[in-house]
């Protein structure tokens, strides 16, 4: 099998899909337990918030920090690597916002 170098593809098998920039964004400069996302991203099954954080922390973008206690506390953060990617989706942000102020004119 060849193997593909294409730049937008490796950034959208990170990142790509509906849930996973949502979820790196709740992250920037924060820890979050499971149970915040489901607060702050409602829309969100629990089964698909654990497959994209499954995801997000095989690519090396977010660390899962597990704690030895009852019942058990899983807490996420953003790896260095996770925190790269914050500009990016800041512009992506930007252009967002554009989009919605030009459609609503």
């Amino acid at each position: 099998m060849v193997e593909n170098k294409c730049p937008m593809r490796e950034i959208l098998k990170v990142i790509g899909g509906k849930w996973k920039p949502l979820i790196l964004q709740e992250l920037n400069g924060d820890i979050k337990r499971f149970g915040a996302f489901q607060r702050t991203i409602p829309e969100i099954t629990k089964q698909m918030l654990t497959k994209s954080l499954r995801e997000l922390e095989y690519e090396g973008v977010v660390n899962r920090k597990v704690y030895a206690v009852v019942p058990p506390k899983v807490e996420y953060s953003l790896t260095d690597s996770g925190k790269s990617l914050i500009p990016i989706l800041e512009m992506m942000a930007v252009w967002g916002q554009e989009r919605i102020q030009r459609k609503s004119n």
